[in-house]
């Protein structure tokens, strides 16, 4: 697959040639959104076709690897590198993220059709509305679905039995109490 295929989703994609494979990934994704890293350990769980490496957006590890990147956009929407240089921003980087799963390939050439495309481009927004209205991303602009983001440095995290948990830095010790 070329970013070509992808690129049809709309601007998201930027190809450096049609030509060009892809053989592996960078997903680039907000450490401290917890959306974004639940679904950066539900990709490291995922059976690869192409070998994803998830990379803190932003972090001096993207920005060593990727100079050229505008690395404050990194962190509003999602972005993906691929080895020979192509950058997919938004729709186009889930679907190609999802392209290289072994489980998840059938679903993304399914996204990849128009009619696809503005399914994901839907998950895209909502996803980057929630981001928005926990306090990150550029969509947002309010708490109007709950306050800010659940963030690990702040003492929060997240077990999918369980649910969101509160322990304030400095109260490991179970001493302090909860919100």
């Amino acid at each position: 697959m070329t970013d070509d295929t992808v690129a049809g989703v709309g601007p998201g994609a930027i190809s450096p040639g049609p030509d060009a494979p892809v053989r592996r990934l960078t997903v680039l994704y907000d450490a401290g959104c917890s959306l974004c890293t639940f679904l950066r350990d539900w990709l490291a769980r995922q059976p690869q076709l192409v070998p994803l490496e998830l990379v803190p957006a932003g972090s001096a590890e993207a920005r060593r690897r990727h100079p050229d990147l505008d690395h404050g956009a990194t962190l509003d929407e999602i972005t993906v590198v691929g080895d020979a240089g192509q950058v997919y921003r938004g729709a186009a980087a889930w679907i190609v993220t999802l392209w290289a799963l072994r489980g998840q390939r059938s679903l993304a050439y399914r996204l990849s059709t128009p009619s696809g495309a503005m399914l994901a481009r839907a998950a895209v927004l909502a996803a980057a509305k929630w981001r928005g209205a926990q306090g990150r991303g550029t969509w947002g602009g309010g708490a109007q679905w709950g306050g800010r983001v659940y963030r690990a440095a702040d003492g929060w995290s997240y077990d999918p039995g369980q649910g969101w948990r509160y322990n304030p830095p400095g109260c490991d010790s179970g001493g302090c109490a909860t919100r």
